[in-house]
């Protein structure tokens, strides 16, 4: 009975260990992130790129293309000081340009009282303008709203400086 005993024991521990190798390869629901929605131009390939960045980090996306973004984003409230060439939804915000999908996460996260975040302009190494052999440029995520405009976060690349 002893015996039985013991391979019972062992094939718990490898059942917690194989659970445990299996738990940390797989996001956990609590990981799950809300689907995005992005309004591009048809004829714009940065915003594809910045797509597949968003989607390397876990966010579900639908693309609606369309030649009238602009006036999605003056219904959505995005400032013409902070447009970029594409605008997404999310959670309740907006996304304005080549956002870098950890800031994204954290707006997620942190439940701002704002309207979203935006990237101006199209800074060279930002996501989905990477250019290879050209230096990354440095840029804010502007956090913006009824409040006004402040900085979000600080990137060189796609990395948070």
């Amino acid at each position: 009975m002893s015996a039985d005993l013991t391979i019972s024991r062992r094939a718990l521990l490898v059942g917690l260990a194989a659970a445990a190798v299996t738990a940390s390869a797989f996001p956990s629901v609590a990981e799950v992130l809300p689907k995005m929605t992005v309004a591009k131009d048809p004829n714009c390939g940065c915003c594809g790129a910045w797509i597949e960045h968003v989607r390397k980090a876990g966010f579900p996306v639908e693309v609606i293309e369309s030649a009238e973004v602009s006036r999605l984003k003056v219904r959505l409230g995005v400032p013409q000081a902070l447009a970029s060439c594409h605008t997404a939804e999310i959670g309740g915000y907006v996304i304005e340009g080549h956002v870098p999908a950890d800031a994204i996460k954290r707006l997620l996260a942190e439940k701002p009282q704002a309207k979203g975040l935006a990237v101006p302009g199209m800074p060279v190494g930002s996501p989905g303008m990477e250019v290879g052999g050209v230096e990354d440029d440095t840029y804010d995520v502007v956090l913006f709203g009824p409040a006004g405009q402040t900085t979000f976060s600080r990137y060189r690349g796609t990395q948070q400086s």
